[in-house]
C-alpha cells in the first residue's frame, strides 16, 4: 500500500481518488468489493478470529453485514469489534480499504442495549414525520458510535393485504404518507448534525413486496405499468429525488415475470436513468441465489450472478456466493464486461471515501453504550402518539377510584410480545432457529435474555393504581394457544371487577412460534388461537371490557368490536409501550393517532384501500357482498379522541390555476371539548376529469395538531399543481386540465370540507417532478 497514492490524499476530487484506487485494484479485489460476510463469519466466540478473517478478508470486502446484530455483545465491545475489523482491512490487506459495516435498525439499531421503538406501522400512526425523523437522528448517531455505517431502512413498501406478516414493517396503504414518512427517516439517517456524521440509508423494498399474490411472502405480484408507476415507486423516487436517499435495496418478489433483483427496468432505466440515483444498489439478503432458488431462470450461478449486475446490482448481502467465482467466470467466459463491474466497484468506493472511511475509519468505543434518558422518552413520546382509539362507550379514560381492574390476556404480562421482528433478542432467535441463513454460527453463539426486568402492561398498570386498587391478572389463553382452565381462570378474574383490560392479538417475529412478521403470512386475520373464545368469555361475565390489540397487521375483530365498551389498536409499541398504553388508558395522554391502514371486517374484502378507482370497492350495481358489508371495520385515517374536533370552512386562494401554478388551500380545525388533544388534518384530492381512471380520493397533505380546549386554528396547505401529476394514456407523467375536488376532514371516510379548482392551460406531457410534498402552515 502506498502512502503517497493519490487515493488516500484526503484533498483530492472523489472522482480522482476512485479512478487511481480503481486502477490499482486486481480482478479479484474488485469483486471483493461487491460481497460482504457476516460479522459472525470472522468470530469466534464473539471475538475476532485472525485466522478466519485472513481466510475470508485477505482481498478486501465491501461491507460487513452486521457486528451488532449477530452478536450479543454490549456495544461498547461492538465498537471495539468494528476497529478490530477494519484494523485489519486496513493494515493487513495490500489497498487497505475498509469496509461499510451494515446494520439493521427499523425500529431501533438491531444491537443488544438499543432502545426498541414502536415498529413502523405503530410509527405510521402517529402521522408525525418530525417524530420519525426525530427517532432517525438518534439512530444514526447510535450507528456510527458502534462503528456502522449503513442502515437497512426504512421500508417503503405499499402494503394492501394484511395477510402478508411484514405488513408491521411499513408505514401502511398510502403512497403519500409513506413517501412523507418515509424521506423523513432518510433525512434523519443521513444528514449529519451533531455526532451523527450521517449514516447511508437503505430504501427497501423496490419494488412491489407489500401486495404479494396470496398474501405470501416473496410470492409474484400483480401490478400495472400506470400503478406501479404512481403508487409503488413514488415513495422510493421521492426518497431519492427529494431526501437524497443514497442506497436501494431490490424486493423478492417479480413484478409481470420479472424478479427485481434481475429487472433492469427497474435499477437501470427508472433508478438511474430517470432519477439520476447515483448511489448503491445492495441486494436483499441471499436474493441473487433466489433467481436459481425462487424465480427458476437458471440453474447456473455466472448466469444468475451477470443477471443480477447487468440489471444494475451493485453488493451482493450478506455473503460473496455469486458476486465472487460465479462472476468471474461470467467475466472470464465474457458473459460480463469488466467495464459493467468497474461501474459497481467505483458506486462502492465512492460511497466509502463519501463517508471519510479512509481517513476514519476508527470509532471511539467510550461513545458507544447504554441509552440515554432522552432516549426512552422519545420512544415512550412515540408509543403514546401511535395509539389509536377506535372505539369508545365514555368508559375511557379509566375513571379514578376504581375498587377492582382485571388485567387478562396472553400480552398482558410479556415484554416480549411487545417488540416487532427486527429487534435485537427476535433476531438471534431466528439466526439460531435458521441456522445462521446457511452460514454455520460460531461456537459459544448464545441468547440472553436481555428482556429481563422489562417492563409489561401490566407491570404499568400495576404502578399506576398503587395499593388502593385490587389488580387481579390472568393471561388465560396463550398467542395460538389455550385450553379451558386458562378461560376459566380469566373469566373468575373478570368477574366482579369494575373493568377488565384484555390484552390480546399477534407475537411478531420470524420464528415458528410467531404469527407476525417477516414469513408469518396468515390465511385468516382474525385473533389467532383461542384469543376470540377469552374475548367472549370475559364479555359475558358483564364486567365492561377494555379490548388492546397488540398487533403488527390490522385484525379483523368485527364481532369483538360489537361486544366491548372500548377498542385501543397499540400495535407493536416497543419497550416503552407499557408506561405509554397506561399514559392513554388513565388520560394523561390523550390519544390522537390515526389508522395508517384499513382495517377489514373479514379476511374476503382483501384488498381493501381507501383509495381504489371508482368502479371499486363495491359490487356493481348491488354495492355490499351478498353475505356481508363491502365496508370496512374503520377506514384509512381514522383515530378517535378524549374531546371532539371539527374541521371546516375550507378556503381556496384561487378557482383557477395554470398547470404550471401553485395554489393554496387552508382549513379550520376546532377543538369543541373540554381537553386539550391532537387531530390529524388531512388533505386528499379527486382528479374529476382525467385520461385515465384515478382513485376516487388520494391523500395530498396532512398535520397533527395539538389544540388546547376550545382553540381553533387555521392549517394552510401549499400544493405545486405538479403534485397531481399521474401517468397518462402513453405511459409518461402527464399534468392535464380540468376540475379537481379538494376534501379535507379527519378521515378518509370523514372528509365534510369540499371544494373545486380548475386546472387551465395545456397538457404537459414527460414531466419531471420537483415537487413531492405540500407545505403545510399552522396558524
Amino acid at each position: 500500500m502506498a502512502a503517497d497514492a493519490p487515493y488516500r490524499d484526503a484533498k483530492a476530487n472523489i472522482d480522482e481518488r476512485v479512478a487511481d484506487l480503481l486502477g490499482r485494484m486486481t480482478l479479484e479485489e474488485r469483486l471483493a468489493q461487491l460481497g460482504s460476510y457476516w460479522g459472525y463469519e470472522i468470530l469466534s466466540r464473539e471475538a475476532f478470529d485472525e485466522t478466519k478473517a485472513g481466510e475470508r478478508l485477505g482481498l478486501g470486502i465491501g461491507h460487513i453485514s452486521r457486528v451488532a446484530g449477530v452478536t450479543n455483545l454490549r456495544q461498547r465491545s461492538v465498537a471495539e469489534l468494528a476497529n478490530e475489523i477494519q484494523r485489519f482491512l486496513v493494515e493487513r490487506t495490500r489497498l487497505g480499504i475498509p469496509a461499510i459495516v451494515h446494520e439493521e435498525c427499523l425500529h431501533g439499531l438491531l444491537a443488544r442495549e438499543s432502545v426498541c421503538f414502536p415498529q413502523s406501522i405503530g410509527q405510521a400512526a402517529t402521522w408525525d414525520p418530525d417524530l420519525v425523523r426525530a427517532m432517525a437522528e438518534r439512530l444514526g448517531r447510535e450507528l456510527r458510535a458502534a462503528g456502522a455505517h449503513q442502515a437497512l431502512a426504512p421500508i417503503l413498501d405499499i402494503t394492501r393485504d394484511p395477510r402478508w406478516g411484514r405488513v408491521e414493517e411499513t408505514f401502511g396503504e398510502d403512497t403519500y404518507l409513506v413517501a412523507e414518512l418515509g424521506a423523513a427517516y432518510v433525512r434523519g439517517l443521513q444528514e449529519p448534525g451533531g455526532t451523527n456524521r450521517g449514516v447511508i440509508a437503505t430504501g427497501k423494498h423496490m419494488v412491489g413486496h407489500g401486495l404479494p399474490e396470496g398474501g405470501l411472502n416473496h410470492a409474484p405480484v400483480h401490478i400495472g405499468p400506470r400503478e406501479l408507476a404512481d403508487s409503488f415507486l413514488f415513495p422510493f423516487e421521492a426518497a431519492v429525488r427529494d431526501a437524497g436517499m443514497s442506497s436501494v435495496m431490490h424486493a423478492y418478489d417479480d413484478v409481470d415475470g420479472m424478479p427485481c433483483v434481475a429487472s433492469r427496468f427497474l435499477f437501470t432505466e427508472v433508478l438511474r436513468d430517470r432519477w439520476g440515483f447515483d448511489g448503491t444498489v445492495v441486494s436483499d439478503y441471499m436474493g441473487v441465489d433466489e433467481i436459481i432458488n425462487s424465480h427458476g431462470m437458471t440453474n447456473d450461478r455466472p448466469t444468475a450472478a451477470a443477471l443480477a449486475l447487468e440489471a444494475g446490482l451493485d453488493v451482493e448481502l450478506p455473503t460473496l456466493r455469486f458476486f465472487s467465482g460465479p462472476l468471474a467466470e461470467a467475466v472470464s467466459s465474457g458473459r460480463v464486461s469488466e467495464k459493467t463491474v468497474d461501474a459497481a466497484v467505483a458506486r462502492v468506493l465512492r460511497a466509502k471515501f463519501e463517508l471519510g472511511l479512509f481517513e476514519n475509519p476508527y470509532v471511539d468505543p467510550e461513545a458507544a453504550g447504554l441509552p440515554s434518558v432522552d432516549d426512552r422518552a422519545l420512544a415512550r413520546e412515540m408509543a403514546r402518539q401511535s395509539m389509536v382509539l377506535l372505539s369508545n362507550s365514555g368508559i375511557l379514560p379509566l375513571r379514578p377510584g376504581l375498587r377492582s381492574i382485571a388485567v387478562i390476556g396472553p400480552s398482558a404480562d410479556s415484554a416480549r410480545n411487545l417488540i416487532g421482528d427486527y429487534a435485537h433478542a427476535v433476531h438471534i432467535e431466528a439466526l439460531i432457529e435458521m441456522g445462521g441463513f446457511g452460514s454455520k454460527l460460531p461456537e459459544g453463539f448464545n441468547v440472553e435474555d436481555e428482556l429481563a426486568g422489562s417492563a409489561t402492561i401490566l407491570d404499568a398498570i400495576r404502578h399506576r393504581l398503587g395499593d388502593s386498587t385490587e389488580v387481579r391478572f390472568a393471561p388465560g389463553c396463550g398467542i395460538k394457544d389455550g385450553d379451558d382452565e386458562g378461560i376459566r381462570a380469566a373469566v373468575d378474574a373478570a368477574s366482579g371487577a369494575d373493568v377488565a383490560i384484555v390484552v390480546v392479538g399477534e407475537k411478531s417475529g420470524l420464528t415458528e412460534d410467531c404469527t407476525c412478521g417477516e414469513g408469518r403470512d396468515r390465511m385468516d386475520i382474525g385473533l389467532p388461537g383461542r384469543q376470540g373464545e377469552l374475548v367472549a368469555a370475559v364479555v359475558a361475565t358483564g364486567t365492561p371490557v377494555v379490548l388492546v390489540l397488540v398487533a403488527g397487521r390490522p385484525l379483523a375483530i368485527e364481532s369483538e368490536a360489537a361486544s366491548v365498551a372500548a377498542v385501543i389498536h397499540a400495535w407493536v409499541p416497543g419497550e416503552e409501550g407499557p408506561e405509554a398504553l397506561a399514559d392513554v388508558l388513565f388520560g394523561v395522554t390523550n390519544p390522537g393517532g390515526k389508522l395508517p391502514i384499513t382495517v377489514p371486517r373479514y379476511v374476503g374484502q382483501i384488498p381493501i384501500y381507501y383509495g381504489h378507482k371508482p368502479s371499486g370497492g363495491h359490487s356493481t350495481w348491488k354495492g355490499p357482498y351478498v353475505d356481508g358489508s363491502n365496508e370496512p371495520l374503520w377506514p384509512f385515517g381514522f383515530g378517535l379522541s378524549y374531546t371532539h374536533f371539527e374541521v371546516r370552512d375550507l378556503r381556496l386562494d384561487r378557482r383557477t390555476v395554470d398547470v404550471q401554478g401553485d395554489f393554496e388551500a387552508s382549513v379550520e380545525v376546532a377543538n369543541l371539548g373540554d381537553r386539550a388533544g391532537d387531530e390529524v388534518v388531512q388533505l386528499y384530492v379527486r382528479d374529476e376529469e382525467a385520461s385515465v381512471t384515478r382513485p376516487v380520493k388520494e391523500l395530498r397533505g396532512f398535520k397533527r395538531v395539538h389544540l388546547a380546549a376550545g382553540e381553533v386554528k387555521r392549517v394552510r396547505f401549499g400544493l405545486a399543481v405538479e403534485q397531481l401529476a399521474f401517468t397518462g394514456v402513453d405511459g409518461r407523467l402527464v399534468i392535464e386540465p380540468g376540475l379537481v375536488t379538494l376534501m379535507a376532514g379527519t378521515s378518509s371516510d370523514d372528509l365534510p370540507c369540499k371544494a373545486q379548482i380548475e386546472i387551465t392551460g395545456e397538457a404537459v406531457s414527460n414531466v419531471r417532478r420537483s415537487r413531492y410534498f405540500t407545505t403545510v402552515v399552522v396558524e
